[in-house]
């Protein structure tokens, strides 16, 4: 049977970017490739079924939970500025112009192509949701990606006329496959495993299916 993960993981996502590191760690204790296959958030795949502009509960928690979260695992969440995804959230209505978010979803299907998705992810949401703002202005995401082991306008150059955004309907029809909807899932033989607080799950099932690698070979 295949030993890999499939890791659905959006850009937007402060969940997403708490289990980046829980990937890097899972890659090293595991005979398993870890295949990042990025995907919009849900607020650009299905726009009216994100919330109920009347009721701001759940955008209130899931800002105030992620902060906590990180909080706790010493990995410090601050809602991004500019946020990658432009939405009003007094309407919750999402702008017709996203200059952000389409680019650094097919910037992260090429680093996954080029064998660096894991570490692309990891260095650019740390830039995104740690608190530095104006996160795409200067050589910032520049420096994220050089840290990533990829040139920037390289990656940039490669996503122009491409079939990317084929690439990125392919992982959204593949997370619905999977049998969930939200980021980040990661998949281990069809089975989902959704939620940055379900990689311990995950590390028990590849324990169970005895792909945890010996000391010494990690």
């Amino acid at each position: 049977m295949p030993n890999f993960v499939d890791v659905f993981w959006s850009f937007r996502s402060p969940y997403s970017r708490l289990i980046t590191h829980d990937l890097l760690k899972l890659r090293e204790d595991y005979d398993v490739d870890v295949k990042v296959r990025p995907v919009l958030p849900i607020a650009i795949r299905a726009p009216e079924s994100l919330f109920d502009s009347d009721d701001r509960r759940a955008p209130r928690y899931i800002a105030m939970d992620s902060q906590r979260r990180g909080e706790m695992l010493g990995r410090r969440v601050v809602w991004p500025r500019p946020d990658p995804v432009v939405q009003d959230f007094r309407t919750m209505k999402v702008s017709y112009q996203q200059p952000y978010i389409y680019r650094l979803t097919k910037l992260g299907v090429e680093a996954a192509r080029r064998g660096r998705g894991l570490e692309f992810i990891d260095r650019v949401s740390d830039l995104i949701f740690g608190g530095t703002a104006d996160w795409d202005q200067g050589d910032k995401l520049s420096k994220a990606t050089t840290a990533a082991g990829l040139v920037l306008a390289d990656l940039d150059s490669a996503i122009e006329d491409s079939d990317h955004i084929e690439e990125i309907n392919s992982n959204q029809d593949a997370l619905e496959a999977s049998g969930h909807w939200g980021v980040p899932t990661v998949v281990f033989r069809d089975e989902p495993f959704f939620g940055q607080d379900r990689i311990d799950t995950l590390r028990w099932r590849l324990d169970l299916a005895s792909l945890a690698k010996s000391s010494g070979t990690a």
